[in-house]
């Protein structure tokens, strides 16, 4: 008898449907009228002011965007901006890409003449033109209601003086050597220069005032123009000009000039915000849609493709042959996006068709060794499930090439440090209808600011490539946008909006996504606890940053993973090593239609947080 309950127990536990599964740290947002969550409290409350004022979701999230880059949560102004709108007045998903370009004269030759593997992952040579304020702008100017003055009203608060957190404040003291090679740096960071602590303290009244007087001069053109008699959209489009085309971006490329960067005017005047068509697959009857090979974000889509057919949930949660599948159909969806995705705005095409076929997906799944961990996985040719053919196959057979020797010039970051690196997320809906999730990242701490605009610099041109035998379509070239982690995300059932989420982590994004997803999905759990659940990280596939290293067969798992799964994953080839939280710093919002209410997760790892009403 005792050994039978014990199998029964065992398997409750597999399929993660016991009491014990639906409990969560963090109880479960509810709201009726609309929901805002982000990475910091003080995000999200910027958020419920907009709500609070009558603005629809896209208002909210513009505000969240500019109160959390304000604030550095991992990120600040001079970033990239990747989102996803649900418009319920067409019912269609639209796109917002946001990420900045490669300037003037950033070439594998350049780079190289430098010593330089990789393109570095800090300074002004890190830096693609900024992207998050043309982003704002543009998603405000054409899906929200408010004017940019409104929008900005927190953010412009909070650069007059906030208290600031101690995540950021402890990030700057940290990485102070870093910020002291940038005098722009210097006067906006380090408040207590010469003392023991040059980094301000948690809780201690923040002021940036160039980066103020900066979002000053964004209302100050709405506000003229409106006085013209332009529109609300042609308003926001004269800030949108001055940003890039007027004095602010005048001294953001002086500043940035001074500093040794490469930007010019040019850079800025030409780059733009493409309001774009996302991809898409179908699960079991749920359309989850994705921004394209700009950023990461077809990989899961691509693992829902080969994961459809398969019985995951007899599989048992987190079981080792559950766990074992997931790594597999990873090993071979990462293996594609190292090698095909780049920036479908320049050539060579990226083949997203072929990439996305579900008769691609079956014959890559035929791949999969289920006894043992595939240390050698290569990427697979997608070009004849699209009706071409690959012309890029010489390359495939020596995937990948030999590692550029190390120079020491690409940053200074551990391999965690980077494959993990952090960002915010924000998710947002209303009683409209209109639901919004962002992911956008890049000029985190020590960003180097340009000149005395106070914005900080992205650092995003890490993740180009020099080297055409990595990856043909993502290899540093001026004009072009590197290849991102940030991959938000939306999923509608029977056309009407079912989830939307995100999650900060650098390229453990879209493994956390994926696993959050059929948490939901497979095994029934609510919003909150999925946010929570315990997950896996691979990093068998290539780091986005730093010196681009994989590390095939290394697992992380939760320090509470069974001996028996343990033991069973070593047998298969897997290098373990364990941590107390594992599922990310996930937010997400599930629409709960049987009752007409907004439900919402965010996860306990880090410091994310909601506002619901």
């Amino acid at each position: 008898m005792k050994s039978r309950l014990l199998v029964v127990l065992v398997l409750l536990v597999a399929l993660g449907v016991s009491g014990a599964a639906q409990r969560s740290v963090k109880p479960a947002l509810h709201g009726r009228h609309w929901m805002a969550i982000t990475g910091k409290p003080l995000g999200a409350t910027a958020g419920a002011m907009i709500f609070q004022k009558g603005g629809n979701a896209v208002d909210a999230s513009c505000a969240m965007l500019a109160a959390v880059c304000t604030m550095w949560d991992t990120l600040g102004w001079g970033g990239e901006t990747q989102a996803l709108i649900y418009n319920p007045t067409t019912g269609k998903v639209i796109g917002i890409n946001a990420l900045g370009v490669a300037p003037t004269g950033a070439t594998p030759e350049f780079f190289r003449s430098k010593g330089m593997a990789y393109p570095p992952e800090y300074g002004p040579l890190a830096a693609v033109t900024p992207g998050t304020p043309g982003g704002l702008m543009v998603m405000l100017a054409e899906f929200g209601t408010m004017c940019l003055k409104d929008v900005l009203e927190p953010a412009l608060q909070m650069a007059d003086g906030y208290p600031i957190e101690q995540q950021a404040a402890d990030a700057i003291e940290r990485q102070k050597k870093e910020i002291k090679k940038w005098p722009s740096s210097v006067k906006v960071f380090l408040t207590h220069q010469g003392e023991a602590r040059e980094a301000p303290n948690a809780g201690e009244v923040f002021k940036q005032p160039d980066l103020a007087a900066t979002l000053r001069k964004l209302v100050e053109a709405e506000q003229q123009a409106l006085k013209a008699g332009k529109t609300r959209k042609d308003a926001i489009y004269a800030a949108y000009d001055r940003f890039y085309k007027g004095d602010i971006a005048r001294e953001y490329v002086r500043g940035s000039r001074e500093l040794g960067g490469l930007h010019t005017e040019q850079d800025l005047a030409g780059w733009k915000v493409y309001v774009e068509e996302p991809v898409a697959t179908s699960y079991k009857g749920i359309d989850v849609y994705k921004l394209t090979t700009w950023v990461q974000g077809p990989v899961m889509l691509q693992a829902l493709n080969m994961l459809e057919p398969m019985d995951l949930k007899s599989m048992g949660y987190n079981s080792a042959r559950y766990i074992h599948t997931l790594y597999q159909v990873m090993n071979l969806t990462y293996a594609d996006r190292d090698f095909y995705y780049g920036d479908p705005y320049m050539p060579p095409a990226t083949p997203i068709k072929g990439l996305l076929s579900k008769d691609y997906a079956r014959d890559r799944a035929k791949l999969i060794n289920w006894d043992q961990n595939d240390a050698n996985v290569k990427p697979g040719d997608p070009y004849p499930f699209q009706g071409g053919t690959n012309p890029y196959q010489k390359f495939l057979a020596n995937w990948p090439p030999a590692p550029p020797r190390p120079t020491g010039a690409e940053g200074s970051r551990t391999f965690d440090e980077a494959f993990t690196a952090g960002t915010t997320s924000i998710e947002a809906a209303d009683e409209q209808g209109w639901v919004v999730s962002i992911t956008p990242s890049g000029g985190w701490i020590p960003a180097t600011i340009a000149g005395t605009t106070g914005v900080g610099m992205s650092q995003r041109m890490q993740a180009f490539v020099l080297d055409e035998a990595m990856s043909p379509f993502n290899v540093a070239t001026p004009g072009k946008r590197p290849r991102s982690t940030l991959t938000p995300s939306l999923a509608l059932k029977d056309g009407k909006p079912y989830l939307a989420f995100a999650v900060q982590g650098g390229d453990t994004q879209d493994q956390n996504l994926l696993q959050f997803f059929l948490n939901m999905v497979e095994f029934g759990m609510t919003v909150q606890r999925a946010t929570e659940a315990a997950n896996f990280n691979s990093y068998q596939m290539h780091s986005t940053f730093g010196d681009h290293k994989a590390e095939p067969g290394r697992m992380t798992l939760n320090e509470e993973t069974p001996s028996w799964v343990r033991e069973d994953l070593t047998r298969r080839g897997y290098k373990l090593d364990f941590q107390k939280l594992t599922s990310g710093p996930i937010n997400a919002i599930f629409f709960d239609r049987r009752h007409g209410t907004l439900w919402g997760g965010s996860s306990q790892y880090g410091e994310d947080y909601g506002i619901a009403w």
